[in-house]
């Protein structure tokens, strides 16, 4: 009897922090025409490459698109993973103005492709 609570218990705690989450998930961006969300690791060598795609593509899109990092190995942050239902890092997210998801990719996205897709997407390149 005592599992049983213990488990409805878990499961009514799981259930509200998912609807909170979902609507944290759901917000809109603000002004920027894309939200780039990239989930992964700091320890985590493709991640790590990503840092630095992440960096030029927010100078060659700047003003235009907002970049927001997770650091899904962490303890503060790994309810991102779950929020965002990833199966591995890296996960690059993107959300449109009213933050619904337009686009999903698992792994390292080179720099001229992840463009290519933000350039078709109606973003100016300023490179």
């Amino acid at each position: 009897m005592k599992k049983i609570i213990i488990t409805l218990m878990v499961c009514l705690l799981f259930a509200v922090n998912s609807n909170s989450e979902t609507k944290e998930k759901k917000s809109t961006n603000g002004h920027y025409k894309i939200h780039f969300i990239e989930l992964g690791s700091v320890k985590c060598i493709p991640c790590k490459m990503m840092m630095k795609v992440m960096d030029r593509i927010e100078k060659r899109f700047k003003g235009q698109i907002k970049i927001t990092f997770y650091d899904v190995w962490t303890q503060e942050q790994k309810k991102y993973a779950y929020i965002y239902k990833i199966n591995g890092i890296p996960t690059q997210v993107f959300l449109d103005e009213k933050g619904n998801e337009i686009y999903r990719h698992v792994g390292f996205f080179p720099e001229e492709k992840l463009a290519a897709f933000l350039i078709s997407m109606g973003l100016k390149d300023y490179k």
